[in-house]
């Protein structure tokens, strides 16, 4: 798992050079946004059920024929899967977060995902609804705690978004 400021090292130091202007901005940025980023891994590390829980209750008000005889979410087994997953996107963009660096979504989530889902039969469109509405509700809990701006916290939210996005499957 990588993290913003050894990758950036790491290519500064394949290409042989000290680090510019450019990389000691993308550092103090890294720096400056840190507090932002670990107030909201501490709300998700405290929070994750409660986030994932009114994320769900959005997306089944949004789209209730999900949890409708015949929907995706349908049967207690379902369901149960589909907040585990909701959970374990959560849990994964707060190391993304923490790192300011992607890679570990596409490393750990997106490659693959989209197979297995195909083969499940899981549609996509209803999971990245899912996940734009955990970012909504921690940013909204953020914002609650006095976080001034959480703009930063969507980044990861929005990566997995788009990754699953490209492959959307309707649902059923």
């Amino acid at each position: 798992m990588r993290d913003a400021i050894t990758g950036l090292i790491g290519r500064y130091d394949q290409l042989g050079r000290y680090l510019d202007r450019d990389a000691i901005d993308r550092i103090s940025t890294y720096y400056s946004e840190s507090s932002v980023r670990l107030a909201a891994v501490e709300l998700i590390n405290r929070e994750a059920a409660t986030i994932v829980r009114e994320a769900a209750q959005r997306l089944w008000l949004a789209d209730p024929e999900l949890i409708l005889p015949g929907g995706n979410a349908y049967t207690t087994r379902r369901l149960s899967a589909c907040l585990r997953d909701m959970d374990y996107f959560l849990r994964y963009v707060s190391y993304a977060l923490i790192a300011d660096d992607a890679s570990i979504l596409n490393e750990r989530v997106l490659n693959g995902l989209d197979d297995t889902y195909k083969s499940l039969g899981v549609p996509t469109g209803p999971t990245v609804r899912s996940i734009a509405l955990m970012a909504d509700v921690v940013c909204e809990m953020l914002l609650e705690s006095g976080v001034a701006s959480a703009i930063v916290v969507r980044a990861p939210f929005d990566h997995l978004c788009r990754g699953l996005g490209a492959t959307n499957l309707r649902a059923r």
